[in-house]
C-alpha cells in the first residue's frame, strides 16, 4: 500500500486551524482566527476576535456602527492580538501567523513586537484602507513578509461522526 497522496499542504493546514479558531468568535459580523507557528511547524499560538477575559460578551455591543462607546471596536481584541496573548510561553521570534484577514495597524505592531517574521494571510479585502496601508508600510520597514496564503483546495469538511476516522 502506498501512502495517501491528497493530504493537505502545511499552509492549508495551519490556515484550516485559523479558520476552526474563528468558529469560537460570538462576533455576529465578523469571525477571524489566527494561528501562530514556529520554525518546527509546531502550534505556539491561537486565538480569534471576541472580547477580553472577564468582560461578559453579553453586557457589550456588537454593533458595526454608531456612536464608538456603542459599538464592538473599543472592546473586541482581534484575532492577531489574541493568538500573540494565548502563546504557550515562548518567544515568539522567528515564528509565522496565519490569519484569515490581512492584520490591522494594531495588530501589525503587537506582530512586530513579538518577532514574528512572517504574516500568511487568507484576505485582504480592505486593502484599500488607511489602517491596513499602515499596516503594511510597517510591516515592511520591520522587515516581516507578508503572503496571501495559496491552497490547492476550496474547502475542507470536518466530521464529528466516529464512523468517518
Amino acid at each position: 500500500m502506498k501512502k495517501r497522496q491528497d493530504y493537505i499542504s502545511w499552509d492549508e493546514y495551519f490556515m484550516g486551524v485559523a479558520l476552526l479558531s474563528a468558529k469560537r468568535s460570538k462576533d455576529p459580523s465578523t469571525q477571524v482566527g489566527a494561528c501562530i507557528v514556529n520554525e518546527k511547524n509546531k502550534i505556539v499560538g491561537a486565538g480569534y476576535n471576541g472580547l477580553p477575559i472577564g468582560c461578559d460578551d453579553d453586557e457589550f455591543p456588537w454593533q458595526k456602527e454608531g456612536e464608538f462607546l456603542d459599538t464592538k471596536y473599543p472592546y473586541i481584541c482581534h484575532a492577531e492580538l489574541n493568538a500573540i496573548l494565548n502563546n504557550i510561553g515562548m518567544d515568539l521570534k522567528g515564528c509565522k501567523i496565519y490569519t484569515a484577514l490581512f492584520p490591522c495597524n494594531e495588530c501589525a505592531k503587537a506582530i512586530i513586537q513579538s518577532g514574528i517574521t512572517e504574516v500568511i494571510y487568507l484576505s485582504d479585502k480592505y486593502a484599500g484602507n488607511d489602517i491596513f496601508r499602515a499596516s503594511k508600510l510597517m510591516l515592511d520597514r520591520a522587515r516581516v513578509k507578508y503572503r496571501e496564503v495559496k491552497v490547492s483546495i476550496s474547502s475542507l469538511i470536518l466530521s464529528f461522526n466516529e464512523v468517518d476516522v
